[in-house]
């Protein structure tokens, strides 16, 4: 089956839209393919109002987010992955929703098992 935090996502940016609220994204700046303003960026972590006002071209599927914002009076194309997104919650009351990270690093290869004869103890004449 496919993740259900893409449609999570698209549902409470809904919700929150349909209450008058606005949208915030937290997002993991350290996943492969986030282009967000790095000169925003704290402990490795942005957050973005993605309310209808601040954003042009609000675009979510099950892979991407994508929208054009300002920063410092200049446009830029953000593109985010959804498996990127820590939270998207509320300005207003925190409320929300936030996920665990889902990109996990390869387990480990197996490990070769090392000399596994035992040695027998030896006894030596201590003077």
């Amino acid at each position: 089956m496919t993740s259900q935090k893409p449609y999570l996502i698209r549902a409470i940016y809904e919700w929150l839209i349909d209450n008058q609220q606005t949208p915030y994204l937290q997002v993991d700046t350290l996943f492969d393919g986030v282009q967000v303003p790095l000169e925003h960026i704290q402990d490795n972590q942005i957050i973005l109002n993605i309310d209808p006002g601040a954003v042009r071209n609000y675009f979510a599927d099950n892979e991407w987010i994508s929208f054009s914002a300002r920063f410092s009076g200049k446009s830029m194309e953000l593109f985010i992955p959804i498996d990127a997104v820590i939270a998207i919650y509320s300005k207003e009351n925190n409320q929300g929703m936030s996920f665990s990270n889902t990109q996990t690093a390869p387990p480990p290869p197996p490990q070769k098992p090392t000399n596994t004869k035992k040695e027998r103890p030896t006894l030596s004449i201590v003077k």
